[in-house]
């Protein structure tokens, strides 16, 4: 798939990534990588791009990373548990997300975010506990 396959496979399955303007440049089992673009309207007053922002961003790799992962018969994830440490800001330019599997379980997958700035400066870490979802009947 093109990078703009994979943000229009993105967007449709997490429609939040549309409304904030997410992009996808890559999705595979090993690793999920996606991008958000500094705008004001996802600011704080200061300039400073949205915690929430970049937690949604990490959340949307993470989840994804974790879709990528399911065990045979799962339909899908949820994010049962997420902690955040915030090492900068950011006030200009891009972020990326670059989420991978730590572990992948029948019943829960844990995922490690990296969120970088546009010069690759590492401005958070995220780790999430995504619960397997399967069908119920």
């Amino acid at each position: 798939m093109t990078k703009t396959d994979l943000t229009a496979y993105i967007r449709d399955r997490m429609p939040l990534c549309a409304t904030l303007g997410m992009k996808a440049e890559k999705i595979a089992a090993d690793e999920v990588i996606l991008t958000l673009d500094w705008t004001t309207g996802l600011c704080t007053s200061a300039g400073i791009l949205h915690g929430g922002a970049i937690m949604a961003l990490a959340d949307s790799a993470g989840g994804a990373a974790a879709f990528a992962n399911l065990p045979e018969g799962a339909s899908g994830t949820s994010t049962i548990e997420s902690k955040t440490n915030f090492l900068g800001a950011v006030r200009e330019g891009r972020v990326t997300a670059t989420a991978k599997p730590l572990h992948v379980g029948g019943s829960t997958i844990v995922i490690e975010t990296e969120v970088r700035n546009s010069d690759g400066k590492l401005i958070g870490k995220v780790t999430q506990t995504q619960t397997v979802l399967r069908p119920r009947g």
